[in-house]
């Protein structure tokens, strides 16, 4: 039995009943999970070791209060903050055209593509014709070059396929090129400190320590008695398969995959995946989106960091249906995965974004949700994780 730690609110024992089950029949092997509703902390809970594949000595570790994760694609709704507060300011126009920021992205037919297209990954640039190697994508400058040289594969804004790497270099840049910060560094100013996130995208060596190590596991066999585990459309998994297939592309540019346990990938500003957070540090950044927090006065909105008219843009649908390059129908607003069949989150109504392998983030706004799930053992789903969907529906049974 693990050892679980930490608190719930009354009335929210259905998530810690998840959260145990998970490493009883789900797998997980260091994990954790937070809630805030209406601002204030209801769920924080963490169990199980900091390294995936314990072994012994310092491999088994046990998970602390602090421990903090790569999140993978978690990240990519960190990221998007970021120009949605640029244009909440006035200093990036959603409609205007990336090559007004960014001159040498017009190259090669993208002259018109849009800032929105980049956010709702309608840009046609999932892929890269030659991937980038792992030191060459961290480096700030290979990344830019090459997704700024590279034809699209659709004709931009009509029709949508995830980013899946891509998405670092092209939010990263425009970023830059709005206000001359990196966009790790623009968090870390006008978001964590203010906020007061356990959250990096560039990890600061001192805070090295704390991070878990990720690693692959299978996920346990599914009991008879629960009936036979959903296999992927056939479709789908030869997409995975093919290695000329978009998918296999998408996810291939960065080509031999990264180390993501590496200090190098972690402290680069990877926003499409390569975030280090706490599960706390996920649920309170979601909660800031839609409502104050009694302790983030600090913030321009005073503790709130969208205003309504830019929670409206992050979860308006720009993109639906048939997903080019991940082969299932997925639903996209400004820059977030809204609530769908590919990525149920709590309502029709919350926004947030999986990582792949595990980790999840979301807001409810009607709810006052904000929510963040954390794991280093990395399973094969991309988009709805069964501990993750486990603890989301734990969560929707507390509600009601």
């Amino acid at each position: 039995m693990v050892d679980v730690q930490g608190t719930v609110a009354d009335g929210f024992e259905p998530v810690r009943d998840a959260f145990v089950d998970n490493f009883a029949r789900r797998g997980d092997r260091g994990a954790a999970v937070a809630v805030y509703r209406e601002g204030h902390k209801v769920v924080d809970l963490w169990a199980g070791v900091k390294d995936a594949h314990g072994g012994g000595g310092a491999g088994d570790t046990p998970w602390a209060q602090d421990t903090a994760q790569v999140v993978r694609s978690v990240t990519k709704g960190i990221a998007a903050a970021v120009p949605l507060l640029l244009h909440q300011r006035g200093q990036l126009d959603l409609d205007g055209r990336v090559g007004t920021y960014w001159p040498e992205f017009k190259a090669n037919g993208k002259e018109r593509v849009l800032v929105r297209h980049l956010l709702s990954h309608r840009a046609g640039l999932p892929v890269l014709d030659t991937p980038l190697a792992p030191v060459q994508a961290i480096d700030g400058f290979h990344g830019p070059r090459a997704v700024a040289a590279q034809q699209p594969v659709w004709e931009p804004g009509t029709a949508h396929g995830y980013h899946a790497q891509t998405y670092s270099w092209l939010i990263g840049e425009l970023v830059r090129r709005v206000t001359g910060r990196t966009i790790g560094r623009w968090i870390a100013e006008e978001i964590a400190r203010p906020l007061g996130l356990d959250l990096w995208l560039g990890l600061p060596p001192e805070q090295r320590a704390r991070v878990g190590r990720i690693g692959p596991v299978e996920a346990p066999p599914v009991p008879a008695a629960q009936g036979p585990r959903l296999r992927p459309k056939r479709s789908v998994a030869e997409a995975y398969q093919n290695p000329d297939s978009l998918t296999r592309r998408a996810f291939g540019a960065i080509s031999p995959a990264p180390d993501e346990n590496d200090p190098a990938y972690l402290e680069a500003e990877l926003p499409a995946s390569g975030g280090v957070a706490t599960a706390d540090a996920l649920a309170r950044f979601y909660a800031a989106l839609i409502g104050p927090l009694p302790s983030a006065g600090s913030l321009r909105s005073g503790g709130r960091l969208f205003a309504p008219a830019t929670l409206t843009l992050a979860r308006t649908e720009e993109s639906a249906g048939p997903d080019e390059v991940l082969v299932i129908g997925t639903r996209f607003g400004l820059g977030y995965m809204l609530h769908g069949p590919a990525s149920p989150l709590l309502t029709p109504g919350s926004f947030g974004h999986p990582g792949r392998g595990g980790s999840l983030a979301f807001a409810d706004p009607e709810s006052g949700i904000g929510f963040g799930y954390v794991t280093n053992g990395m399973q094969r789903g991309v988009t709805a994780d069964p501990r993750a969907q486990a603890l989301v529906r734990g969560l929707r049974a507390a509600l009601r």
